[in-house]
């Protein structure tokens, strides 16, 4: 049952507890955030993926189609999850218990802003642990001319409010 929205008390850190979320609930994250190619460079060195697509520039205006390289698709991926952390789950996510669907339907490149939207898609008791809810988001990203970059559905194990 969702409280009523006078009720509600985030965690101090600011995120939402399982009761707070409604399906159906779309949240459209303030922060935005625009990629660099110091973000590819150093997310994909640190991965251990050579990929020239993401940090050969010589390769990509050669070689590829796009003329110039891609972001990773997992930094991508990752800050999309992260941007909407904020709003949503900081301090009340027990754990990510995965995610599926995820595509990217058009490139992201440095230079590029994105923003981020997430949709509460379901929601559950736990079944294993009385203090935690299931609930399943869908987050999407979107280029600054509001192209989809990508999206993923992702099941958390949330806290329910303290008795």
């Amino acid at each position: 049952m969702r409280r009523p929205a006078a009720t509600l008390s985030p965690h101090p850190r600011g995120g939402l507890y399982y009761e707070d979320f409604a399906v159906g609930q779309t949240f459209r994250h303030r922060l935005t955030r625009t990629v660099t190619q110091m973000d590819n460079m150093l997310f994909s060195n640190m991965t251990l993926n050579p990929q020239p697509l993401h940090i050969d520039a010589h390769f990509c205006a050669t070689e590829t189609e796009w003329g110039r390289p891609l972001m990773n698709s997992l930094f991508t991926l990752g800050l999309m999850i992260g941007i909407s952390v904020n709003d949503t789950t900081v301090g009340t996510t027990i754990a990510n218990l995965g995610m599926s669907e995820v595509k990217f339907p058009a490139p992201l490149f440095e230079g590029d802003t994105i923003r981020v939207e997430t949709e509460v898609l379901s929601k559950r008791p736990s079944k294993s642990r009385a203090e935690a809810g299931l609930v399943e988001f869908l987050h999407r990203a979107y280029r600054q001319d509001g192209t989809l970059v990508a999206e993923c559905r992702r099941q958390a194990l949330m806290k329910k409010h303290p008795a």
